[in-house]
């Protein structure tokens, strides 16, 4: 069951946070720009998924693209109303 688990994780896409810090700011998805500060919590408190629940040596934090999808579209939810 163990290896079945880590093949599902090991076939999710990662972002670095350092990528996601960029995409925001290129796309101007939150303006102004979460700082880095920020971003680390909400990896840290559930709102990324994260591989892991501490940085990874050398890279930083590793994102799960969908949940970083997820959250960009949770942003604009209110707006259909």
């Amino acid at each position: 069951m163990k290896a079945l688990e880590q093949a599902l994780h090991a076939s999710r896409a990662t972002l670095r946070l350092t990528e996601i810090d960029r995409l925001i700011r290129k796309h101007r998805i939150v303006v102004p720009p979460l700082c880095r500060q920020t971003l680390i919590h909400m990896c840290e408190d559930g709102t990324f998924e994260t591989v892991g629940t501490a940085p990874v040596r050398k890279l930083g934090w590793l994102v799960y693209e969908d949940s970083f999808l997820k959250w960009v579209k949770s942003l604009g939810s209110g707006l259909d109303e």
